[in-house]
C-alpha cells in the first residue's frame, strides 16, 4: 500500500493525472458536464429564490432537485453528436436557450405570479404589454447572475484560453447520454404521478407543472397545448357557431316572466361553497346541526332553494363549476377549460355582461392567482378586479392557511375592506377553500365533533363544513350591519362532491345505510343551489337542474335579456324547463329516469331498470341521450374552436378587450381608490370615507 502511494505521488505520475483531468475538462465531454452543472445550479437556486412553488415533503424536495437535469442532459447532449468548435458552440447555445427561458420567467413571475406561456407570448396580450412597460421597475441587478457562467465561458472560448478538443466522442456515448436524459425524465414523471395524480390531464396550476416536472418540461407541455389549441381554432369558422346557435335555439325555453327583473339593479354576491354537498343541509352529528347558518338560509322564505340540483364537473372540478356558473358552458371531457383556453379564448361571461349593464365586478380568492389560471381567465371573463392571496395581510402565515389557501373566516373578514370600496351595483364572487380535501383544521378552529365512519379522510369533512358555515354566518352579519344585505342578491352553490365514490362504506354510514348502490352515488352528486334576496318569492323548488343552469336563471332575475347568448343551460324557474341534467361523462338524470354508469334507474324509487323490456324507458333514453351528447359536443366546439370570437353582431353585448384589465396589486388598489371619487356609490363613499371593517366580527382565534 505504501509503495503504491509513493508511486502515485511521483511527480511524473502526478503530472499525468493532472494532465488527464485537464484533458477531460477541455474535451467536449467536460464542457458538457460543466454546462449541465451550471444549468442545474441556476435553475435550482431560482426555484427557491424567485418562484413560489409551495414545495412540501421529501418527495417534492427530491423532484425539485432532480427536474432541471433530464431536459438539460437532452438539450446539451445534442452537442455530443458533433465535433470540434461546432460542438462547443452548440453546448453553449443550449445553455443560453435554457438561461433566457429561465430569465424571462423570473421577470414574468415577479410581476404576474405565473410562468410564461406561448399563447401569452404570441397573442400580444395585456400581460405581455404590461411586462414590457414595467420591465425597468421589476428587474433586479442580481437577475443577471444567471448569465455569468455563459459570459465567462464565452470569453474563455473566444480568446482561446480553453483549447478546443477536435476529437469527437463515440456516437454510442452520445446516444447513451440522450437515453439517460429520457430515463431520468420518465423517473421524474413516475414519481410525480404518484405524489400528484392527474398532473397533466387536470393541469390546474402552472406552478404544479414546474414544481413536479421542471421549467423546461413545462415549456414543452405548454407548447403542445398551444399547438392543439391553435389547430382547433384555425379549423373553426363562423358557420360552426351558427350550427351551435341553431341547436340552442331549437332547445330554448321561455324564462319565467313572473320572476323577470324582480332583482334588477341589485348587487350580486356569488358565494362558492367549496366541496359542499347537498346532504349536509339539515345534517346532524351528535344532535348538532353541521351547518345551522346555511340551513336557516336554505329554508328562508326569501330563498329559492333547489333540492334536485347536481354538480356537472369533469376533470376540471372547481374550474368546470366556474365555467358553467359564469358562462353556461360545460367543462371539457379532459383537463380544465380555464387552464387550457382561459387565456386565449373569447367569452361572453357574466362579469362582462353585467359590466355592460353598469355593474362593477370583482372576484376574491385566498390562494395564489395562478390556480386554475384564474389570473388570465378572469380577464377573459371581464372581471374588473381580482383579489388573490397577495392582497391580504399576513396571508402567508402558516396559522392563517389550511389546505388550498387562507382559512375562510380570515379570508372573508379581510375581504370586507375591498367589498366596501366596490362601486354599486356590483357583482362579487367569493371563493371559499377551507372545506376542501383533506378536510383538516387546527384544533383551536373547531369544537364540532367529527363523524365516526372509521374513514379518516371522511370524518373531518363535517368539521370543515361547520367552519365554513360559521364563516358564512359572520359574513352575513357584517353585510347586514354594513347596509349591503337588503340591496343584494345572494347566489350560493356547491362546486362538486367533497367525498368521492372511493369511500363507499363511509358514505353508507353517513347516509344511515348498510351499503350504497350506484343510484345512491348518483344522488350523492347533488350540491346546494340557493338564490336569496329580500322580498324574493322563495321556497324549496324540486326542478331538476345543474350548474349549467345557474347563469340563465340569474340573468332572468336581474332582468338581463339572454337573447342571442350562447348558453347551454335553462332558466330553472321556467315552467317549460326540460329538466335534463347532463353529466360530463355522458350520463344524465331527469325526474323520471336516471342513467349512471350505463345503468338505468327509476329517479323516484331508485329501482334498477332494464332498458330491453321497457319501451317507455328506451324511447326516453334515446331522446335524452341524443340531447345530452349534442349539448356536450357543441359546448366543446365553442371552447376548443373559440367560436364566440365570431359572435360580433350581438345587439346587447360587445366583446371585451382583455388588455384593459390589470390585476397587479399596485394598479388594482390605485384603481379602486380612484373609483371612490369617479363612481362614489360604494358603501365607503356613501359613508363619507367611514370604514365598515370594524363592523365585521369573527371568532377566528388567529385574529384575537
Amino acid at each position: 500500500m505504501l509503495a503504491r502511494l509513493k508511486n502515485a505521488f511521483k511527480p511524473k505520475k502526478l503530472w499525468q493525472k493532472m494532465k488527464n483531468t485537464q484533458d477531460f475538462w477541455t474535451s467536449i465531454s467536460g464542457f458538457f458536464v460543466l454546462n449541465l452543472f451550471f444549468v442545474w445550479l441556476k435553475t435550482y437556486i431560482n426555484y427557491h429564490i424567485n418562484f413560489s412553488l409551495g414545495v412540501q415533503g421529501p418527495i417534492q424536495d427530491f423532484l425539485l432537485f432532480l427536474n432541471p437535469i433530464p431536459t438539460a442532459i437532452i438539450l446539451l447532449g445534442i452537442a455530443l453528436y458533433f465535433r470540434g468548435k461546432v460542438a462547443y458552440i452548440l453546448a453553449w447555445v443550449m445553455n443560453l436557450v435554457q438561461t433566457v427561458w429561465l430569465f424571462a420567467n423570473i421577470l414574468y413571475y415577479r410581476e404576474f405570479s405565473d410562468f410564461l406561456s406561448f399563447g401569452i407570448m404570441g397573442s400580444g396580450s395585456s400581460t405581455g404589454n404590461n411586462l414590457g412597460k414595467s420591465i425597468a421597475a421589476i428587474i433586479r441587478p442580481t437577475d443577471f447572475l444567471v448569465y455569468v457562467d455563459l459570459i465567462v465561458m464565452a470569453i474563455v472560448l473566444l480568446f482561446k484560453f480553453w483549447p478546443i478538443d477536435k476529437q469527437a466522442i463515440q456516437k454510442r456515448y452520445a446516444i447513451l447520454t440522450t437515453i439517460l436524459g429520457i430515463v431520468l425524465m420518465l423517473v421524474d414523471f413516475g414519481v410525480a404521478s404518484v405524489d400528484r395524480s392527474g398532473l397533466l390531464t387536470r393541469s390546474f396550476d402552472n406552478n404544479y407543472i414546474v414544481k413536479y416536472l421542471g421549467l423546461n418540461e413545462y415549456a414543452a407541455f405548454n407548447a403542445w397545448q398551444t399547438n392543439n389549441q391553435t389547430k382547433s381554432r384555425k379549423e373553426a369558422s363562423a358557420a360552426d357557431l351558427q350550427k351551435v346557435q341553431d341547436f340552442l335555439k331549437q332547445n330554448s325555453v321561455p324564462a319565467n316572466i313572473s320572476y323577470t327583473g324582480t332583482e334588477k339593479g341589485k348587487n350580486v354576491f356569488v358565494i362558492h361553497l367549496e366541496s359542499f354537498q347537498q346532504f349536509l343541509i339539515d345534517y346532524k352529528v351528535d344532535g348538532r346541526e353541521v351547518t345551522p347558518n346555511l340551513n336557516a338560509f336554505y329554508h328562508d322564505q326569501n330563498t329559492l332553494s333547489f333540492d334536485n340540483f347536481y354538480n356537472q364537473v369533469g376533470q376540471g372540478k372547481t374550474s368546470d363549476a366556474e365555467m358553467m356558473q359564469e358562462n353556461s358552458l360545460y367543462g371539457l371531457s379532459t383537463g380544465s377549460a380555464m387552464t387550457k383556453y382561459g387565456s386565449s379564448n373569447t367569452f361572453e361571461a357574466t362579469p362582462a355582461i353585467l359590466g355592460q349593464q353598469g355593474y362593477t365586478s370583482a372576484a376574491f380568492h385566498g390562494d395564489v392567482p395562478t390556480f386554475w389560471n384564474r389570473n388570465n381567465t378572469y380577464k377573459s371573463f371581464g372581471y374588473n378586479y381580482f383579489f388573490s392571496k397577495n392582497f391580504y395581510k399576513d396571508s402567508d402565515k402558516p396559522s392563517y392557511n389550511v389546505g388550498y389557501g387562507m382559512k375562510d373566516k380570515i379570508f372573508l373578514k379581510d375581504t370586507a375592506q375591498y367589498i366596501e370600496q366596490l362601486p354599486q351595483p356590483f357583482y362579487a364572487k367569493l371563493i371559499t377553500v377551507t372545506n376542501h380535501y383533506p378536510y383538516e383544521l387546527d384544533k383551536e378552529d373547531t369544537d364540532f365533533p367529527a363523524t365516526k365512519t372509521g374513514d379518516t379522510t371522511v370524518d373531518g369533512y363535517v368539521q370543515t363544513a361547520h367552519y365554513l358555515d360559521q364563516a358564512f354566518g359572520e359574513l352575513m352579519a357584517y353585510l347586514k350591519q354594513a347596509g349591503l344585505y337588503d340591496n343584494s342578491v345572494f347566489v350560493l352553490y356547491g362546486d362538486h362532491y367533497g367525498i368521492s365514490e372511493n369511500h363507499k362504506p363511509a358514505i353508507a354510514k353517513l347516509l344511515g345505510k348498510t351499503s350504497v348502490s350506484d343510484y345512491d352515488l348518483a344522488q350523492f352528486q347533488k350540491v346546494p343551489f340557493m338564490i336569496h334576496a329580500t322580498g324574493l318569492q322563495g321556497g324549496i323548488n324540486d326542478t331538476y337542474g345543474g350548474e349549467i343552469d345557474m347563469m340563465p336563471t340569474l340573468m332572468n332575475l336581474l332582468g338581463v335579456s339572454t337573447e342571442g347568448m350562447t348558453m347551454f343551460g335553462h332558466d330553472l324557474l321556467s315552467t317549460q324547463n326540460p329538466q335534463i341534467v347532463a353529466f360530463r361523462d355522458g350520463d344524465w338524470t331527469t325526474p323520471t329516469y336516471t342513467k349512471y354508469k350505463n345503468q338505468y334507474f327509476d329517479s323516484k324509487t331508485g329501482q334498477k331498470l332494464s332498458i330491453d323490456n321497457n319501451p317507455a324507458l328506451k324511447a326516453t333514453a334515446q331522446r335524452v341521450q341524443s340531447y345530452v351528447d349534442e349539448s356536450l359536443s357543441n359546448s366543446d366546439k365553442v371552447i376548443t374552436g373559440d367560436l364566440l370570437r365570431f359572435d360580433k353582431n350581438r345587439w346587447n353585448f360587445h366583446q371585451i378587450d382583455k388588455k384593459s384589465y390589470d390585476y397587479t396589486k399596485a394598479n388594482t388598489l390605485k384603481a379602486l381608490k380612484a373609483s371612490q371619487s369617479s363612481s362614489p356609490t360604494s358603501i365607503l363613499a356613501l359613508r363619507n370615507g367611514q370604514s365598515t371593517v370594524s363592523d365585521y366580527k369573527t371568532d377566528a382565534p388567529e385574529l384575537k
